[in-house]
């Protein structure tokens, strides 16, 4: 379903790349610019998971990496990997202060997740379980292929807007307007619909795979109030990016809203904790600090 979900919205950005072209250049605008868009549907399918990953300077990492947090992070979510069923996923790093995670890829088979150091460094180890269940579950769910090269088109068709403004504008100022407004506004609304959704839905099947929904409730808690105070400069030179994380990464704004790419974090919070209660388990260890190691001494659903 996701699949069709997929080549339904390139159908569509295919089909405001063709307006736009032919408001630009006419019959022979709308022809170069569909021409541009097939190249870039084929692009953003087979590669737009490399290109996220690129673009936010991910590092791979392997098991047994010297650092101890890095390694039980590896072990961890490769484990969560196999009690859900998964391909082993493809591990990456990210160096960045601002706690967050994502996943990507075009299906299970060519899958990776990333945390960045900050989160590595923010989290109890059960916490970075819970984060990491929630990734594997849109893997699971076949979320990635569409959340990614939604993100890939929804930045093509910004900049696709502003070209069209400079070059188009002279002939006609008021459709240069138009599409430098409009074009990136449906591209967001589109980018919008597809992940608050989904973000519920990778909440509690990333709680069954993990087994800890009050530990994924107290990362979000967390992840959410550092994200505010740390600037993450490579999602804000490309904003179109931010769904594919955990916790929006360029504002933590939690609002349900129409121009929220997530969904509010206190209602993904209370959702965790009655799974919790109803799992028999604890309320979330929100005072717990940044790495104990107790926690990483556990095993991975210990």
């Amino acid at each position: 379903m996701n699949h069709l979900k997929t080549y339904i919205l390139l159908a569509a950005m295919t089909a405001l790349f063709g307006a736009v072209g032919y408001l630009v250049g006419g019959t022979t605008g709308m022809m170069l610019a569909l021409g541009a868009a097939g190249v870039m549907n084929l692009l953003a399918y087979w590669n737009a998971d490399k290109m996220v990953l690129s673009h936010f300077r991910a590092q791979e990492v392997q098991p047994g990496h010297p650092d101890a947090r890095v390694r039980a992070y590896v072990e961890d979510t490769l484990a969560l990997a196999q009690r859900a069923g998964l391909p082993a996923p493809k591990i990456y790093l990210i160096d960045n202060a601002q706690p967050n995670a994502f996943a990507t890829g075009r299906n299970p088979e060519n899958a990776a997740v990333a945390a960045t150091t900050g989160l590595l460094g923010l989290l109890t180890r059960a916490e970075i379980r819970g984060v990491m269940a929630h990734e594997l579950a849109h893997v699971k769910n076949r979320d990635t292929l569409t959340m990614t090269v939604t993100a890939t088109v929804a930045g093509a068709i910004g900049m696709l807007a502003n070209f069209a403004f400079f070059f188009g504008g002279n002939r006609n100022p008021v459709a240069g307007i138009l599409i430098m407004i409009l074009a990136p506004l449906a591209a967001s609304l589109v980018q919008m619909a597809i992940s608050r959704a989904r973000e519920y839905e990778a909440d509690r099947i990333g709680a069954e795979i993990g087994g800890e929904p009050e530990a994924l409730a107290s990362a979000l808690q967390k992840i959410e109030a550092y994200a505010r105070q740390r600037v993450n400069m490579d999602a804000e030179r490309n904003p179109a990016m931010a769904h594919l994380f955990i916790i929006n990464p360029l504002a933590g704004k939690g609002a349900d809203n129409l121009f929220s790419t997530h969904p509010s974090t206190r209602n993904r919070i209370d959702q965790l904790l009655d799974m919790a209660h109803r799992f028999g388990r604890t309320t979330p260890r929100a005072a717990g600090g940044p790495w104990d190691e107790a926690s990483s001494r556990r095993g991975p659903w210990g």
